[in-house]
This record gives C-alpha cells, structure tokens and sequence, in this order.
C-alpha cells in the first residue's frame, strides 16, 4: 500500500514538473533579426496558409489550409480564418487582436479560454494561448506555444507545441503567404 502512496505521489510531482519546464522562449535574442516583423502590416489582406498537424511520435495526423481575411483598425485587428481539412471538414475562428504596447498583443477567439499574450521582438512573434479543443464528445483545453517568424516580406513560418499538464501532445506546423507579398 506503502508503494502506491508513494508511486502516486512521484506521479503527480514528475507532472507538476513537466509543467514547469513548458517552453519560455527567450524573445530577446532575436531582437536584432530582419526583417522586422509588423504584426499590423503582415496580417492586413488576404494571407494563405497551409499546415499540419502531428501527434508526439512525428506522425502527420491532419493537413490543412486556410484564408485568412485580415484587417485592422486602430490598434485592433481581426484576423478571420477559414479552415478547410483533408478529411474534409471546415472550421472557421475569428480573432480579435489587440496591440497594447509597441511589441504586445493580447488575442481572443471563440475556441480560446481567457487571453491569448504575444510578444514581438525582431522577425517573431511568440504567442501563447489555451484552446477549447473538441476531440469525439469532449472539449480539452490545451496550452499552445507558437513562434511565428517572419521570413521575408511574404513568407511566415510557425512552429506551436501543444501540451497538457506540461506534457506534449503534439506540434503544429503552418506556412503562411501574403498574397500581396508588398509589406509596406
């Protein structure tokens, strides 16, 4: 019995620290990285993007793309996304971005549980949120990292983790295109 108090209790100590060991990217070095990333300017238009989702083992589970329609007013940007599946469902999210200090964002969508915080610094932006996410008849809320880089002045590539209780899930992988590529 003495065993399973002790196994239950390693257990629950090995999650609390894979919790505290999720990923904080360090967005001050790449501060100095070109071409500068202007949140406003690269997500204004139409942009493309095309991803993959892959589960922890490396395996391509889903493949995707989507349009999205972005504008901004002010220091408020909607950024809506029209996803189509290769199993061929759809979804949609709409976000609701707000620029609250020269390099900081905040985002809300639908599907996110509370605020979305991004940081800007050079050619990134280091975004991390918690999805609703459905899976057969449940919603499990996941913590997403995602680092965003700018390429040049159409290409974006971003890399999310997905984890629970600091352990992963798996990874999303997103290739985006402006299609006026002209950021101005």
């Amino acid at each position: 019995m003495k065993l399973t108090i002790v196994t239950r209790y390693l257990a629950i100590l090995s999650l609390v620290l894979l919790a505290s060991c999720a990923s904080k990217v360090d967005t001050a070095i790449y501060r100095q990285e070109k071409p500068s990333l202007d949140l406003r300017q690269y997500f204004n238009g139409t942009v493309d993007a095309w991803g993959m989702f892959q589960d922890r083992s490396g395996k391509i589970v889903k493949r995707f793309t989507v349009v999205m329609q972005c504008k901004w007013e002010g220091d408020t940007g909607t950024l809506d996304e029209a996803f189509s599946y290769s199993d061929g469902t759809k979804q949609r999210r709409v976000w609701t971005l707000k620029q609250t200090a020269p390099d900081r964002f905040t985002g809300t969508a639908a599907d996110v549980v509370g605020n979305a915080e991004g940081v800007v610094s050079g050619n990134t932006l280091h975004w991390n949120y918690v999805l609703a996410l459905p899976v057969d008849d449940s919603i499990y809320h996941v913590d997403f990292d995602d680092l965003m880089v700018l390429m040049d002045d159409k290409v974006m590539l971003n890399r999310a983790i997905m984890r629970k209780f600091g352990v992963e899930l798996g990874s999303v992988t997103l290739s985006f295109t402006k299609r006026d590529g002209m950021i101005k």
